[in-house]
């Protein structure tokens, strides 16, 4: 159904419940800030930057012109730059910039795929576009195109904004954007310029297959020895986009059912993660792991959240992020009955991920909720302020949605907004009920809880809180924080030397463009040293290299 003149607009199955779920998550993260930014300066400028935002949103996935796409594409980048910029951190302006750089970047490579499809097919609706990857133009055009989507959804090698603006921008903004709406972007125009623009080969699955599978597993590595709880959640949000690009990848229909279900479910348990976190950063005072610990007491509607939201993103059924990444490996079973012989290596990458974003959680609910409190938050102590129903309100309905788009994923979301956007049926593999599954769990709960009471009805000795046998009380450095966990791995040879060049910046595409720009500038000003000898001599070897390509040749 064109919207807008012919051509220009189109809602259809795909855009039409990414479209729904960005008016979703626009109107649960406004009623988050509302509380958040009160007081704050610029508040008017914030609301204006956010509803464009929104705006410029419909504005991309409602697009069936590529030059009105790339229009609202463009206007969402400087929206972000300017988002982040009421961050109050001392390298807030550093990462904005950073994050402008890089997406501005990465579209000025969309303008150059637009030419290519342009030169190649002589329109610029979607909808009238179909290029098999043939040739090498084809090809530059594909990735070029691809490259702008990866960027926006964060994937490697352009993922390094991503835990930076976690850090430094405001926590709305990180879970509006980056947590939310640039995924669901990102994933949409990639799904968008796989299944209807281009028609994929082998050789171009296998490249997705791999830019999915280094992003899960090495973006969840990296997470695992972070000390600031919204770095980390940075990183899982990079992490979690390799699983939506495995699952387009496959280039079956339920690899890519179950990589568009991840891209939703992904933006409902990372924006409340990152909600959690503010609600926490707000109670405590600090999103430093090592100074938090004990807040489940304090903070028990957030820790339950946040746990839920712990089970999906892990896998854990029956949430919504099981189901999502259980149709990936399906996805990724099928290639290999289909004859691909590498499937081996994205299942065990997909899964190995999912083991370690669960010991990642296993991490973060200790050091946060659980265990001892640290000094600095005995000493500072807690704020006597309640936390805003406002703020709560988002955060307990993205957790509810964690259950219901698990426990009823097959009747409510994939029947409803996925297997119509894929335009496909798919067939599940293997036996999964969740209904009853849940129920089951359900029973297990209630049968442990029953157990958990009568062994209470007898009275035990009560003692002081020990760790090998030496009260906390009297050796306070004995605390485990939970930022002690996994910290073993960095001396792992491989490892230690991988994360040593990622503390050097050698993986941050920003930094290595910056190097290699300053040196060849510095090279420039080498070169311009003001001798009139030295540039007779550089226009000599000019006309040199002019009399050779025009001659000569």
């Amino acid at each position: 159904m064109n919207l807008l003149g012919p051509g220009y607009m189109k809602l259809d199955a795909l855009s039409g419940f990414v479209g729904l779920f960005i008016c979703l998550f626009s109107i649960l993260v406004a009623i988050y800030s509302l509380p958040f930014m009160s007081g704050k300066k610029r508040q008017l400028s914030y609301y204006l930057y956010f509803l464009l935002t929104a705006i410029g949103s419909l504005g991309v996935v409602f697009s069936n012109n590529l030059v009105l796409l790339m229009v609202f594409w463009g206007i969402l980048g400087l929206l972000l730059y300017l988002l982040i910029g009421f961050g109050q951190k001392p390298r807030t302006s550093y990462t904005a910039k950073k994050t402008f750089i890089i997406i501005g970047g990465t579209d000025a490579f969309m303008l150059m795929g637009l030419a290519i499809v342009w030169q190649l097919t002589g329109s610029m609706n979607i909808d009238s576009i179909s290029i098999p990857i043939t040739d090498k133009w084809s090809v530059i055009a594909y990735l070029c195109l691809a490259v702008g989507a990866l960027a926006k959804a964060g994937a490697m090698p352009f993922h390094t904004w991503v835990p930076d603006t976690s850090e430094d921008a405001p926590i709305p903004v990180v879970a509006f954007l980056p947590a939310c709406l640039d995924k669901l972007l990102g994933i949409y125009l990639l799904a968008r310029i796989s299944l209807d623009m281009f028609v994929l080969d082998a050789a171009m699955n296998t490249v997705l297959m791999i830019i999915g599978s280094v992003t899960i597993v090495a973006a969840v590595m990296m997470a695992l020895v972070q000390h600031d709880l919204k770095r980390l959640l940075g990183y899982h949000a990079v992490s979690q986009v390799g699983y939506m690009v495995l699952g387009i990848g496959t280039a079956n229909p339920i690899g890519i059912a179950g990589g568009l279900f991840h891209m939703l479910n992904n933006a409902i348990y990372k924006s409340m993660f990152f909600l959690s976190g503010g609600i926490v950063e707000k109670k405590a005072g600090t999103s430093d792991l090592d100074n938090l610990g004990g807040l489940a007491k304090a903070l028990p509607l957030t820790f339950l959240c946040f746990l839920t939201g712990s089970f999906a993103i892990s896998g854990v059924p029956p949430f919504n992020g099981f189901v999502s990444k259980w149709m990936i490996y399906q996805g990724i079973i099928e290639m290999g009955k289909a004859g691909n012989g590498s499937w081996v290596i994205w299942l065990i990458a997909a899964m190995f991920g999912s083991a370690l974003t669960l010991a990642s959680f296993m991490k973060l609910l200790h050091a946060i909720f659980l265990g001892q409190r640290s000094k600095a938050l005995d000493d500072r102590g807690l704020s006597d302020e309640k936390v805003s129903r406002a703020m709560l309100l988002p955060v307990v309905l993205l957790a509810l949605l964690c259950i219901i788009f698990g426990v009823f994923a097959f009747s409510i979301p994939l029947r409803i907004f996925i297997i119509p956007a894929i335009k496909s049926n798919i067939m599940p593999i293997g036996i999964w009920e969740p209904g009853i599954a849940s129920l089951m769990i359900i029973v297990g709960i209630v049968i442990g809880i029953i157990l958990g009471l009568l062994g209470a009805a007898n009275k035990g000795r009560v003692s002081k809180v020990f760790v090998g046998g030496e009260e906390l009380s009297a050796f306070p450095e004995m605390r485990l924080s939970g930022t002690e966990f996994y910290n073993n791995i960095q001396n792992i040879p491989i490892l230690k030397f991988l994360y040593v060049l990622a503390e050097r910046k050698i993986f941050d595409i920003y930094e290595v463009g910056t190097k290699i720009t300053l040196a060849f500038n510095a090279l420039l000003r080498y070169i311009h040293n003001g001798v009139l000898s030295s540039y007779l001599a550089w226009c000599l070897l000019g006309m040199i290299i002019l009399f050779y390509i025009f001659f000569l040749r």
